[in-house]
């Protein structure tokens, strides 16, 4: 069984975030704080500014094709156009709040100048006045941003209004082999009676891909669809988280270890559907089913799939915070990052697949036809059919009530 989170561990995490914290001011003293007055500067004047300076961003590491990306195209490219050395750090929700929160105790700038984020992240973040701008309208690649899309528009039923611009869309999906699969289920009472007559077979990753899941089947539980919109209510949260528990708590001993402990992360799930253990894994990227069997780790014979209930659709993010000391650099190397070029190697199935942030018709002609023209999924659904059973994101402590809730009714009990 999993124990519970070590609070001495992470007191004394937090006092060495404290440590490098103040150890890199120091180092970085004598840096100057690259400002912008984005009412007064023109575009040209801020990536002027930015121009050989460094942009340090923190961001999830667990994905090497991200990764890949990142470090084989971003910043190559960041550093050929704008003279920009782009630096990453690992770290992603719970640790960028854990460095804000270090960060402003110290009363100086810090040395973290941009994050990949979004929900409950964006949510605390905004909490401690934390996120520069508002910024979005002034960065040319905005005129592309689909904000007519209200899964783009809205993070986690929060109006973005400037103060993280997005990067990448998805949707989760339910990933199986049909070699071992036949028939799928599409419900939560046939997922019940298919976990109970396939035993060890099924599990639900503690991390945010899991909570995703179980997001859906809460949504589910209150009756679909928008059922669940809005801001957060503890009553309507508590009548049908209970009703979660139940349903989990009964198909649980069928669980993979007999429900005794749960993997903490995807690529965990991935590693165990890859050698047979698990014939159920799932991912927040709609489009990785493909790019893990062109990878060699997932057999061809994997699928993905949406369940009748349908599943979560978000966005991600990319924000600056008010403490970093290069606000001209990231928003430079931002608007890089959503332009219709880097958009557009980031969508290919072989890169990373991830789901555009533009609206494609507003593209010049050229951009409009490369976008229509990418390759078409194999064995992952396509977008228009994911779109018909897309359920928006809830309020974000929905998420962070399940992360408690979990933990504390499923996993320990």
């Amino acid at each position: 069984m999993d124990k519970p989170k070590n609070t001495c561990f992470h007191f004394l995490l937090s006092l060495s975030y404290l440590f490098l914290i103040g150890f890199c001011v120091s180092c970085s003293s004598q840096q100057e704080v690259n400002e912008v007055d984005l009412e007064k500067a023109s575009w040209s004047e801020v990536e002027l500014q930015s121009e050989g300076s460094t942009v340090s961003m923190m961001m999830w590491t667990g994905d090497p094709l991200i990764n890949q990306y990142m470090n084989g195209y971003i910043k190559p490219q960041v550093k050929e156009r704008f003279k920009i050395d782009l630096e990453i750090s690992t770290g992603q929700g719970g640790d960028i709040v854990t460095y804000v929160v270090a960060q402003g105790q110290t009363g100086k700038r810090g040395v973290i100048d941009m994050v990949w984020i979004n929900g409950e992240t964006f949510y605390q973040l905004r909490q401690l006045n934390a996120l520069y701008g508002p910024f979005t309208d002034y960065l040319p690649s905005n005129q592309y941003v689909n904000w007519d899309n209200p899964f783009i528009a809205n993070d986690f039923q929060q109006p973005v209004d400037g103060f993280e611009a997005p990067w990448g869309n998805v949707q989760m999906t339910l990933i199986y082999d049909e070699a071992r699969v036949k028939t799928p289920p599409l419900n939560r009472s046939e997922l019940a009676d298919w976990v109970k007559a396939n035993p060890g077979r099924f599990t639900i990753p503690t991390e945010f891909a899991g909570l995703t899941f179980l997001k859906s089947l809460l949504i589910d539980f209150a009756g679909g669809g928008g059922a669940l919109s809005g801001e957060f209510d503890a009553d309507v949260y508590e009548k049908h988280a209970k009703e979660l528990w139940a349903y989990l708590n009964d198909i649980k001993l069928y669980f993979w270890k007999e429900g005794e402990t749960f993997p903490e992360t995807v690529a965990q799930m991935h590693q165990m559907f890859t050698n047979g253990e698990l014939w159920f894994t799932l991912s927040n990227n709609d489009a990785e089913v493909d790019n893990k069997i062109a990878e060699g780790l997932f057999q061809p014979t994997a699928k993905a799939y949406v369940m009748d209930f349908g599943s979560i659709q978000n966005s991600h993010y990319l924000g600056v915070l008010n403490s970093g000391r290069n606000h001209a650099g990231a928003l430079t190397v931002i608007n890089f990052m959503q332009s219709p070029e880097a958009q557009f190697q980031k969508a290919q199935p072989e890169v990373w697949g991830d789901g555009t942030i533009l609206q494609v018709d507003k593209l010049p002609l050229s951009w409009k036809h490369k976008f229509q023209n990418i390759p078409g999924r194999q064995r992952a659904p396509d977008r228009a059919e994911l779109q018909e059973n897309a359920l928006m994101e809830l309020a974000p402590q929905y998420m962070i009530r399940l992360n408690e809730d979990f933990r504390k009714f499923v996993i320990e009990k």
